[in-house]
């Protein structure tokens, strides 16, 4: 590329007020049906002040956006055909060779070659530039180093103003406004000759293009090879991938975002590396690093190098070209997020190997989990309590299992690992239901129906006359384990598999010391039986509470 970022910056100051020396400007709207409203040629500078200000404003807008991405350099093609188009552009910017005729040809080829639905307004400005001479600090001499001489052409939309409410002055009211036709900023145009290193270059043409680059204006109308924007080539770009994962939408937009991020990583390194930053052409081997860590399937890979090398074939796009400045933001943040996560994981991991919790993979789900149980590993359980509770707890065997009890005041609540235990509303009701679920509750239940039988009060007279001493038999029953009211337990079986192995039980009283008590489950001999009296009285005074 010959034209540099200076050059157009250098023609597109003079655009004011002072500077600017634009002599006419001539017009020609076409409605969309390819019909010829209206045509006109002006002074430039006879224009009122208002309608200066705003051909200014449009003829400005062909010179803004990036070099090689909106602001394109086109060359002739090498055939006889654009030869004409170049002679015939060459005497449309020459005021002695620039005729009506000229000017009529030039709208009726642009009317041929461009392709809108709507209506349109073809502006052409001619303009004589006495370039001045720059001494090596760029300083600015009184002579003239050469006279550049040049059109500029503009295709701005035409379009209805949107409809809406206003001050009707001559009823004096509010009222729908009247919609007129409005003259937009251009989509395409174009600066002939070409102005590269504060020269013209008959053989080069600088091309602007808000998005489509139409290139049957270029080729046609023009006579140069087509090019392509960069905003065509990041949607060609966002065709291949999508095409590449088919029917997998959601995954091909998260893989988008990630290419972006790993595009923009590349174009960070080249500028730290290189000269000519990002924009360097990509190669087949870039664009197979830019998708090598993202996660997708070998076949989807391929198929995103391949459709690339399709797309573009030998002119691969350049990596700035390619990018999308928020979606590579986005790309960045998101991918520490799931780096993140993955320390989160590890870390668990990590703290469960610590406690001795069994993995997922040991738990269960193996080819030989169904046939060989896990084996269970003990894991103490530690009870935080207040220095004057600690002797209100004791070992006891429940249902043949080993259980701490913890006796709790009215009004007081437990939690283990955070949450809050579900303890009865009632606890005389409590205690009624479950007297009434145990064998003696059951047996004391029939008593009273015998009693009141006609048998039953027979044998309570037969009882009042002669009493039996039964209190050796009493002896010999064994005592009914009922649950003791206002009471808390907690197992200290070890959990099943999979699930966790660490637990804490906190009563919330007044003060909570940061004392622990740790209980270990030890190994009960089966020729020494323990009551619970005993029990009581060895955890009564002791930290740790085996059992």
């Amino acid at each position: 590329m010959n034209i540099t970022k200076r050059d157009v910056q250098e023609l597109r100051k003079r655009l004011t007020k002072k500077a600017c020396t634009f002599d006419r400007v001539t017009g020609c709207y076409i409605n969309s049906g390819k019909e010829v409203i209206l045509k006109f040629s002006e002074s430039f500078m006879n224009l009122a002040e208002e309608e200066f200000f705003k051909y200014l404003e449009i003829a400005k807008k062909a010179f803004s956006g990036s070099l090689g991405k909106n602001l394109l350099e086109l060359e002739f093609e090498r055939t006889e055909d654009a030869k004409e188009r170049q002679q015939f552009l060459q005497s449309l910017r020459t005021d002695e060779q620039c005729t009506d005729e000229l000017i009529e040809q030039f709208f009726t080829q642009v009317m041929e070659n461009y392709h809108a639905e709507g209506s349109y307004l073809v502006l052409l400005f001619h303009d004589i530039y006495d370039v001045p001479v720059r001494t090596k600090d760029r300083q600015k001499l009184d002579d003239s180093e050469e006279v550049y001489e040049y059109i500029l052409c503009a295709i701005c939309p035409v379009e209805l103003s949107k409809a809406a409410l206003g001050y009707r002055e001559e009823e004096n009211r509010i009222g729908a406004r009247e919609r007129d036709w409005v003259v937009g900023m251009p989509e395409i145009g174009f600066v002939y000759p070409a102005f590269s290193k504060r020269s013209a270059d008959v053989n080069a043409m600088l091309y602007y293009a808000k998005g489509e680059s139409h290139p049957e204006m270029i080729s046609g109308l023009l006579g140069c090879t087509p090019c392509r924007t960069s905003a065509e080539e990041k949607l060609m770009f966002e065709d291949v991938v999508n095409d590449a994962f088919g029917d997998m939408q959601e995954q091909a937009e998260t893989a988008y975002m990630f290419i972006q991020r790993n595009l923009d990583d590349l174009i960070a390194i080249r500028e730290e590396t290189e000269e000519g930053t990002g924009d360097l052409a990509l190669t087949a081997e870039d664009v197979a690093d830019v998708i090598s860590d993202i996660e997708m399937p070998d076949l989807v890979r391929e198929a995103i190098v391949e459709g690339c090398a399709q797309m573009f074939g030998d002119e691969m796009p350049a990596a700035s070209h390619l990018l999308d400045a928020k979606l590579a933001e986005e790309g960045a943040r998101r991918a520490q997020i799931i780096r993140l996560e993955k320390k989160i994981t590890t870390l668990e991991q990590e703290l469960d190997e610590a406690w001795g919790v069994p993995q997922e993979d040991d738990a269960g789900g193996g080819a030989d989990s169904s046939t060989e149980p896990a084996a269970r590993v003990p894991v103490p359980v530690r009870l935080r309590l207040p220095q004057e509770r600690r002797s209100t707890v004791r070992a006891e065997v429940i249902d043949g299992k080993r259980c701490i009890v913890i006796p709790l005041e009215e009004g007081e609540t437990a939690s283990v690992n955070g949450n809050e235990l579900p303890l009865w509303p009632d606890t005389e009701a409590a205690e009624a239901e479950t007297t009434e679920a145990s064998p003696a509750g059951m047996e004391a239940a029939e008593a009273e129906a015998t009693e009141a039988s006609p048998a039953g009060m027979e044998a309570a007279e037969a009882e009042a006359t002669e009493p039996v001493a039964s209190e050796s038999a009493e002896e010999e029953a064994p005592e009914a384990a009922v649950p003791k009211p206002e009471a808390a337990t907690a197992e200290t079986e070890a959990p099943e598999s999979g699930n966790e192995n660490t637990g804490e039980a906190s009563a919330d009283t007044d003060s909570v010391l940061p004392e622990e008590a740790t209980t270990t489950p030890d190994t009960e001999s089966p020729d020494m039986p323990v009551s619970e009296e005993e029990n009581a009285m060895q955890t009564s005074d002791q930290t740790d509470a085996p059992f």
